[in-house]
């Protein structure tokens, strides 16, 4: 179980496509197991013991509310920071270090890699339907007389994505991660692997449509860019701060549609900015290229400075 998120993540292999080897499985399992062991064909056992007890009480007073006034419900304010039936706080505390410290240092390997190779890499985060894929289309078709990009895709099934990334000239490399929301690094340093990036190569990484646990784990790219489309809401980074503190850049996207939305541009950059002073923000159209310019601007010039840092 990956006590960040609470998913149980698989990779599911399709033989008619290329998949990231290694890819495991966090197993969810809350009834009847003591002891599980996984026996992975990258040369490493977890043992995962599940100590659940469901003999717990609830003693909670209820009170009935038409919902008109009522207090929030907060699940997680103890030390972890989440909600799991029969497991302590304490326990899940532990659990989440463990699992977070083990990417952690497969994402470092990962970014020592790619800077080595001179590969700047970027992690495109979001929810479903914000135009990641397209943003990545039009940007490979604009970027690639430059550079070389290869791009990794992350989906919970199919390879629709990758192939049409690969329609629009790149090489991809599907990672299907069954019930799991997020890629973490183990994932994207075998697809590195299998994609062997040229020298000074741009590495795109279209993570799982999920505003939430992706936050929390490093890949090992260079920087995440959180991608919002007008079509959602102004206020979603405050509904999902996580995301927005760990990115160092929002793209405001579907600009084109802005004259048919009763949306508010400010008041959501300012949203924001009240989540990460920090975070630099561009309103962009992936079908029309409104503001795309400025975004590969942006990318140069922090690729320039990843090499000169080197």
């Amino acid at each position: 179980m990956c006590t960040v998120c609470g998913c149980g993540t698989s990779a599911v292999e399709d033989p008619n496509k290329a998949q990231a080897p290694g890819a495991h499985t966090h197993a969810q399992a809350h009834a009847g197991h003591n002891h599980q062991s996984h026996d992975h064909h990258h040369g490493h056992d977890h043992g995962h013991h599940h100590d659940h007890r469901h003999d717990h009480r609830h003693d909670h007073d209820h009170h009935h509310h038409d919902g008109h006034g009522a207090d929030p419900i907060h699940y997680g304010a103890g030390l972890a920071g989440v909600h799991a039936p029969g497991l302590s706080q304490e326990r899940i505390v532990k659990i989440e270090r463990d699992i977070l410290s083990k990417n952690d240092a497969y994402a470092r390997e990962n970014r020592h890699r790619l800077a080595g190779n001179g590969n700047f890499a970027l992690n495109f985060v979001s929810s479903p339907g914000s135009g990641k894929t397209s943003l990545l289309v039009r940007a490979i078709e604009d970027l690639k007389a430059r550079r070389e990009i290869v791009v990794i895709e992350g989906d919970q099934q199919t390879s629709n994505d990758a192939d049409r990334i690969r329609g629009s000239g790149a090489r991809a490399l599907q990672i299907n991660t069954g019930k799991g929301c997020h890629l973490d690094a183990h994932m994207v340093g075998h697809a590195i692997d299998t994609l062997a990036p040229e020298k000074n190569a741009l590495l795109f990484i279209e993570n799982v449509g999920n505003l939430v646990c992706p936050s929390a784990f490093d890949l090992g790219e260079a920087h995440k860019v959180v991608v919002l489309s007008v079509t959602e809401g102004e206020d979603k980074p405050l509904k999902y701060p996580d995301m927005f503190a760990a990115a160092d850049l929002m793209l405001l996207n579907k600009a084109d549609l802005l004259p048919h939305l009763d949306f508010n541009v400010g008041a959501c950059i300012a949203a924001a900015l009240t989540v990460n002073p920090d975070l630099q923000t561009l309103v962009v159209s992936a079908r029309t290229g409104e503001g795309m310019e400025a975004f590969y601007a942006w990318i140069e010039a922090r690729a320039a400075r990843m090499a000169v840092a080197e």
